[in-house]
This record gives structure tokens, C-alpha cells and sequence, in this order.
């Protein structure tokens, strides 16, 4: 599926302003990337570009031998700053719309509520969960699903410093299994990483 992740010589500009160039990242199995920067740089917009949602103005993006279309249809998650869940359905209803979204296996979307502890939570509408249980329902699907490639912007901004922890260790999990992650973050990663910095 996706074997590693290859940006060379990328930029990208939107609503007339040239955002960044000349971006270049390698990630192999088992290797996770920080990006970094002020607001605005064009952080989010890397990871879109990444997720074939944002058209590049130069460079490549490339995912090993791997098809571009068929890795970003199937061999990747996008988890977005905003959690994109309906207020008025239940955590049960959310989380089992992603994970046939996604193809999850049978069983995908309890394992990811026992592993987030959401069980409690599952038949209570998404407006009565704090901003921390949204975010951890909006992970779930990471785990319901497997996909190699993990795209995150500022997954922890949310969570408190237990929960923070505990995401850390789901992410070492997933590295430790050949997977990948590049991540848009304000404040360290709990895993090691390489940093990629948009000036």
C-alpha cells in the first residue's frame, strides 16, 4: 500500500500568496514527522496536499511504488483540527458511519472505543461531549481502521496531559507496526520525530 512518504521540492499557494517552497520530506516504516511553524505558514495546507485536497503550485508528492490515488483512497487517514462530527448523532452512530466509511475489519469500531475507553460515552449525543471526548472519538477512527499513513493536525490540542500521554502511546503502537505519521503541531510530539519547520 504506502511503503514510505516522498515530498520533493513541493510548494503551494493559495488565494494568491505563495505560501511555502521548496519542501522536501522523506519518511520510511516506522517514522513520524513534526511540522512546525506560526499560524498561517501552511502547515494544514501540507497535510491537505498530501491528502490530494489541496493541488500543488510546484514539486511532487509520492508514495513509494504505490499509486497516488489508490494510497490516498485507501492506505491513509486525515484527521483534520476540526473534529467533523454531526452534533446531533450519537458517539455510536459517528463512530460506526466512520469506520464503514473507511472499511474498518468487523470489530474495528469496538476495539477503538475499548482503546480510547468510549464505551461509556457511545449512546450519548455528540453536542453533550466535552472538546477532549470529541477528539478522542474523532481518533478512533485511526484506530478502527488501520491505514498506514497517519495525517494529523494538532491531534493533542484538546486532550488533557493523561489522555495526551495515552495518544503518545497509540502513536508509538502504530509506528512500531511500520506505519507512518506527519503531524502539524504547536507543542512536541510524545513520540520521536523528525521536525520539519514552514518558515
Amino acid at each position: 500500500m504506502i511503503g514510505q512518504l516522498r515530498l520533493a521540492d513541493v510548494a503551494i499557494r493559495r488565494g494568491g500568496r505563495q505560501l511555502f517552497e521548496g519542501v522536501s520530506l522523506g519518511l520510511a516504516p516506522g517514522e513520524a514527522c513534526a511540522l512546525t511553524g506560526p499560524n498561517g505558514v501552511g502547515k494544514t495546507s501540507l497535510l491537505r496536499a498530501v491528502a490530494g485536497l489541496v493541488r500543488l503550485e510546484a514539486g511532487e508528492i509520492a508514495f513509494g511504488d504505490a499509486d497516488p490515488a489508490e494510497a490516498r483512497a485507501a492506505g491513509l487517514h486525515f484527521q483534520g483540527y476540526q473534529d467533523g462530527l454531526k452534533p446531533a448523532r450519537t458517539a455510536r452512530e459517528e463512530l460506526a458511519f466512520w469506520a464503514r466509511w473507511d472499511g474498518a475489519p468487523e470489530g474495528g469500531a469496538a476495539k477503538a472505543a475499548q482503546a480510547l475507553e468510549l464505551e461509556t460515552l457511545l449512546d450519548l449525543e455528540i453536542r453533550r461531549l466535552s472538546a477532549g471526548q470529541r477528539r478522542r472519538l474523532a481518533l478512533a477512527r485511526l484506530l478502527a481502521a488501520p491505514r498506514p499513513l497517519w495525517l494529523l493536525d494538532e491531534p493533542l490540542s484538546p486532550l488533557d496531559a493523561g489522555w495526551r500521554a495515552c495518544f503518545g502511546e497509540l502513536m508509538a503502537a502504530h509506528l512500531d507496526g511500520g506505519g507512518l505519521i506527519l503531524a502539524a503541531v504547536h507543542d512536541p510530539l510524545p513520540v520521536p520525530a523528525k521536525t520539519l519547520e514552514l518558515a
